[in-house]
């Protein structure tokens, strides 16, 4: 009962606690200080192994990512300079998902945000063309039959658009467990020992909610931005089942943007160029300035709560 009574508290004064903070530390007023972008891939075929990622006819998905994760850093340091940039990578290098995620973890960012590229394989046709006479033993007899002749090709698969990840619902505890190893956001928690601490792992739980939230609404808003630019958006979304795990490997909210396919030659040229990288960076950044401002403005109490990128 004592104990109970004691985790209860401790739960109650570090709400209460971050409450306070929020309110007077004047720091705290500025929720995204710094943003870790993430090339997705990169190396060679044998150093990534099957992570390699995705091939085009005309570039590797290693090469867009990084090329759309610099001008990603160019733009945000333009348009929103109160904001520190780190990026996993700016080479062509190879790190594993879990060397990523602790960069970013390391950094200590407030968010996450990893670029990608789709592909889907191509369509395989098949038509008969004609039949050869074969003779067959069935049952000690001899007889013959006709064995179609096929002919096969293959055409590009039509599958285009955007899409933006978070992670699914069913890796939370991933999430809190990413948290409670990096726990670095509230100075409040400091005073609580993290070790299978049951006020702690409340408090992450909460926290995890947010984040989810956050991630969600970025998501949402970054798909949005790139319909009004004329993009066709496949969505905001989860993978439930297999999960994108450094989505939920990083304590910070995070989102997985699919720029468009590889295998579709339209988009595979307006994604390997130069404008649409361009764009493409630009509506991203669109989306994070409606984050940034919906956040400062809710943990300000002056409103913004529900982010959407049609407040322009």
């Amino acid at each position: 009962m004592y104990r109970n009574t004691v985790i209860s508290f401790l739960v109650l004064f570090c709400i209460g606690s971050l409450q306070v903070i929020a309110q007077t530390d004047k720091p705290q007023k500025h929720p995204l200080r710094r943003i870790v972008v993430d090339a997705g891939h990169g190396g060679s075929p044998a150093a990534a192994g099957k992570f390699y990622g995705a091939s085009g006819k005309i570039a590797e998905e290693k090469d867009v990512a990084l090329a759309i994760a610099l001008k990603l850093q160019t733009v945000i340091n333009q348009e929103i300079p109160d904001v520190e940039v780190i990026m996993t990578r700016t080479t062509d290098e190879y790190n594993s998902p879990i060397v990523k995620a602790n960069k970013a973890n390391a950094a200590k960012g407030d968010l996450f945000i990893s670029i990608h590229c789709n592909d889907v394989n191509r369509i395989t046709h098949k038509e008969i063309i004609g039949y050869t006479t074969k003779t067959v033993t069935r049952k000690g007899k001899k007889v013959t039959k006709k064995v179609p002749e096929y002919h096969t090709w293959t055409t590009p698969n039509p599958a285009k658009g955007t899409e933006t990840y978070i992670w699914g619902v069913g890796k939370t505890k991933d999430k809190e467990e990413a948290l409670m190893e990096n726990n670095f956001s509230d100075t409040a928690m400091l005073i609580i020992d993290k070790s299978d601490n049951p006020a702690m792992k409340m408090i992450n739980s909460v926290r995890t909610h947010e984040y989810a939230q956050r991630s969600r609404r970025l998501a949402e808003a970054v798909e949005e931005e790139f319909v009004k630019a004329g993009r066709v958006s496949r969505g905001a979304k989860q993978r439930d089942e297999k999960g994108i795990w450094v989505l939920q490997a990083v304590a910070m909210p995070a989102i997985l943007i699919e720029v468009g396919f590889l295998s579709e030659p339209d988009e595979e040229a307006y994604i390997t160029s130069e404008e649409g990288q361009q764009e493409i960076a630009e509506d991203i950044v669109r989306a994070l300035k409606h984050y940034k401002f919906s956040l400062e403005a809710q943990l300000n109490g002056t409103g913004g709560g529900v982010l959407s990128s049609r407040k322009n």
